[in-house]
């Protein structure tokens, strides 16, 4: 009998069915059902596909799943091939799309993955199809490495790879033949407003925002960054709190894009001096309602869009979702069943306070109550809040909007931030007038809220009177739940164990979760963050600590004798419990 992938040949389904038998992965009994079952059916699809849809088990340990891209995997050993997982945001799809005509590509079923000076990386499905390979070769006059990846992946992506560089370049083929540059689209700009409507609702244009964003919601992105250089703009996806360069965009496409998203966002797209804020509401592949804020800045080389991605799903999280532990959520639940009172959370921009309060409000927020809530920018629309946005051209701020919603009868109020006199004031006197307010601060711990309020200029009996408790808060990446190890602790591991603890006593575990990397995570180790916090609940000795001159470092003492865990000590929690690394919580919570 021939041994299969010596001769040029298609993959059938009882060849690779054999192939798992002999390997040991599956049995004769379901191999020969299936083939009964597809017995007369056209092949038209991938065997590996037809297998992958069985859901099997593997009869080896670890007893994985055989799905697509661990059957993909198995196959690429067996041939002696790379695995090769095609992963968007680490590939240039403008170049490798042009190694090969995207006809070419579809006739063998190929795709280019990476270019490099020598040699070119090309993504089969058939690795025992190579009559394409010294065609290519000679062609190219560069080396040609053949790896396995997903017949499902090299669909799609041939599909989108190639449109979106098409979409790129015809884009750019019309506005070359419009003369363009920055000063000659700046030009068309002035001489009216339909012309700039036309070009940011051009079928390429559109192709290429409408692909950006499905992006973005399928890599759980964040945030999207819109960057203009010179002679090039960059995209940058946010994703687990980390940037990642995700394409490179000739300028005349990138500002044409951002017109476009400026349009859908109801902007003024012929201002480009300002800075701008918009919203859009659009939907994912699968319907989800998703809601972007854009904001707009004017740089060297043009403008800068950012659209911050927000998910409605957020706002029913459970609390012990958010990391929230017991003690955390006892406490939390204490300061916010008050009647009046002020309630902080602390912490830097991105550090999870918005997700905070807006999960307490709508849990807050029964038909008994009326939640009023006065923020710059609104984050997310909640149908269960009354939202007022400040409008500083017409002189809304915090403190008339705040003025105003008193007259409302609200219960709860939720203020945007603090950031002067004025507004702690108007926030103190809702709390003594009866209402519960919850507001933010921008401080690295809890007791600094206190010296914080302090520099403002609020007095130190007003805080006393009023100041229920502060939380300040960071978020953390978790570790991949699919890839995590766990390994004994090293030497460093101790040491910096010892540092994240420090002065506290805490018994450290016995091994710590290590990150592996794997499809699920795009091999980061990470996926998603949770919030480790520090909840500091205003006691009658501690009111006594706040004057003129108050001791932060005694504030911090006697609230950590009352039950205040620190940061690092909420982070130190979550890394005994395997949930996150003590890289993580070391790099986001200040020393105790």
């Amino acid at each position: 009998m021939e041994k299969p992938g010596t001769h040029e040949h298609k993959l059938n389904l009882p060849e690779l069915l054999g192939m798992l038998v002999a390997d040991g992965l599956i049995s004769q009994t379901s191999a020969d059902e299936v083939i009964s079952e597809r017995r007369g059916q056209r092949q038209n699809v991938h065997p590996l596909t037809t297998i992958a849809a069985q859901n099997w088990k593997s009869l080896q340990q670890p007893h994985r799943t055989l799905n697509l891209d661990a059957l993909t995997e198995w196959l690429a050993g067996r041939v002696g091939l790379e695995y090769f997982h095609i992963d968007p945001l680490k590939i240039d799809f403008s170049i490798v799309t042009d190694i090969m005509s995207n006809d070419y590509a579809t006739r063998f079923g190929i795709l280019p993955v990476q270019v490099t000076a020598k040699e070119v990386v090309i993504a089969t499905a058939e690795p025992f199809l190579r009559d394409w390979e010294k065609v290519l070769k000679q062609t190219l006059r560069k080396d040609i490495r053949r790896v396995v990846a997903t017949p499902e992946d090299i669909s799609r992506y041939l599909v989108e790879f190639y449109s979106l560089a098409r979409s790129v370049k015809n884009a750019a083929q019309t506005k070359r033949q419009d003369k363009t540059g920055q000063a000659s689209f700046e030009q068309l700009v002035e001489m009216g407003k339909s012309k700039q409507q036309f070009d940011a609702n051009d079928q390429h244009i559109v192709t290429i925002v409408d692909w950006l964003w499905q992006y973005a919601f399928e890599q759980r992105a964040s945030d999207i960054h819109i960057e203009p250089r010179r002679d090039i703009g960059f995209v940058r996806f946010r994703i687990d709190g980390v940037l990642h360069q995700v394409y490179q965009i000739p300028m005349s496409v990138m500002t044409a894009m951002t017109s476009r998203i400026k349009l859908l966002g109801r902007m003024d797209v012929i201002e480009k001096r300002r800075p701008q804020d918009g919203r859009i509401k659009t939907r994912t592949a699968d319907g989800q309602e998703i809601e972007l804020r854009l904001s707009t800045l004017p740089t060297a080389f043009g403008e800068k869009l950012v659209m911050r991605i927000f998910d409605p799903e957020v706002l029913v999280r459970d609390f012990s979702e958010l990391g929230f532990s017991d003690e955390d959520r006892t406490r939390w639940d204490r300061m916010t069943a008050q009647p009046n009172g002020i309630i902080l959370v602390t912490g830097p921009t991105g550090s999870g306070k918005t997700t905070t309060l807006y999960s307490t409000l709508k849990h807050l927020a029964t038909p008994e109550v009326n939640v009023c809530t006065i923020e710059d920018p609104i984050e997310m629309v909640e149908p269960a809040f009354n939202q007022m946005q400040v409008q500083h051209g017409i002189d809304l701020n915090f403190v008339d909007g705040l003025r105003a919603l008193m007259r409302q009868d609200p219960d709860i109020i939720m203020v945007g931030e603090i950031r002067d006199l004025e507004t702690a004031d108007m926030a103190i006197q809702a709390a003594l007038t009866g209402h519960l307010v919850l507001s933010t601060l921008h401080t690295n711990d809890a007791p600094s809220a206190i010296t914080r309020l302090l520099d403002l200029g609020v007095a130190p009996f007003m805080i006393n009177a009023t100041i229920l408790g502060v939380m300040a808060q960071r978020l953390v990446r978790t570790l991949c739940p699919h890839c995590k190890r766990p390994q004994p602790v090293r030497a460093d591991e101790n040491a910096q164990w010892e540092e994240l603890v420090a002065p506290w006593k805490t018994v450290r575990p016995a091994q710590f979760q290590h990150q592996e990397g794997c499809l699920e995570c795009r091999m980061t180790g990470y996926s998603g963050r949770i919030g480790i916090y520090e909840i500091l609940m205003m006691s009658p000795e501690l009111r006594k600590l706040v004057t003129p001159t108050t001791d932060i470092a005694r504030v911090r003492e006697v609230a950590c004798r009352e039950g205040m865990k620190p940061l690092r000590i909420s982070g130190a929690m979550k890394v005994a419990a395997g949930t996150t690394t003590l890289d993580e919580v070391i790099k986001v919570a200040p020393p105790n």
